[in-house]
């Protein structure tokens, strides 16, 4: 059975560990106030799941969900998630993360930040632009019309791939952009962000988007 390490437990990682946990999967979820914190969402998510530390749930997993505001992603743990696929749900607030500038100048990409963070971790997007409750409602089986589809990025093949298997259990197709240097395509305020779009629309999306806004 795969285990899915998942650190941050708000929205996103919430609902990735029920969508995960219908697929079958093992779900070691955590937070930064605590596993006790956790008792209802893991009573809720069954005996499939169970609440942990961040490092506990980074060395738990076969790979990892990363969804904490993006100020705090160097308190990720980085020895227990060497050589793992590590999912990043980023987004840049400013408003709630502070002022970045190589963010704000066109310098770097969120999902950037994390991989030289976690030097030895194969960094993917995934999960940013879609609304959290949606990520357990809008999927549909492959080959469906107009199938709603996400994107993904990473300096390894390995690990974009994990993403799109993963992608597709969950219901969705997906456009690969690359590389993580041209993941700020479907960054925050991007064509791409938050919007319902097949395949065909969501690649058109990314090709409008503006380095800076």
């Amino acid at each position: 059975m795969t285990t899915i390490g998942i650190i941050g437990a708000g929205h996103i990682g919430s609902q990735v560990a029920r969508k995960a946990v219908e697929l079958g999967y093992d779900v070691v979820i955590s937070n930064s106030r605590g596993p006790e914190t956790l008792a209802g969402l893991v009573a809720e998510l069954g005996p499939n799941a169970r609440a942990a530390t961040p490092a506990e749930a980074a060395a738990a997993g076969d790979f990892a969900v990363v969804t904490v505001p993006l100020k705090n992603y160097k308190d990720i743990p980085v020895e227990p998630l060497a050589g793992k696929v590590v999912i990043d749900t980023n987004n840049y607030y400013w408003e709630r993360d502070g002022r970045i500038p190589a963010l704000d100048n066109g310098e770097a990409t969120t999902s950037g930040l994390l991989q030289e963070h976690l030097p030895d971790s194969k960094v993917a997007k995934g999960f940013n632009h879609i609304m959290a409750s949606q990520i357990t409602t809008d999927g549909t089986p492959s080959g469906t019309e107009n199938r709603r589809a996400l994107a993904t990025a990473s300096d390894y093949p390995e690990a974009a791939e994990l993403v799109t298997r993963l992608y597709d259990e969950f219901g969705f197709d997906t456009v690969n952009i690359g590389l993580l240097e041209d993941s700020w395509r479907v960054e925050r305020d991007r064509p791409a962000y938050v919007v319902r779009q097949n395949a065909a629309e969501l690649k058109e999306n990314l090709a409008l988007a503006t380095r800076t806004i």
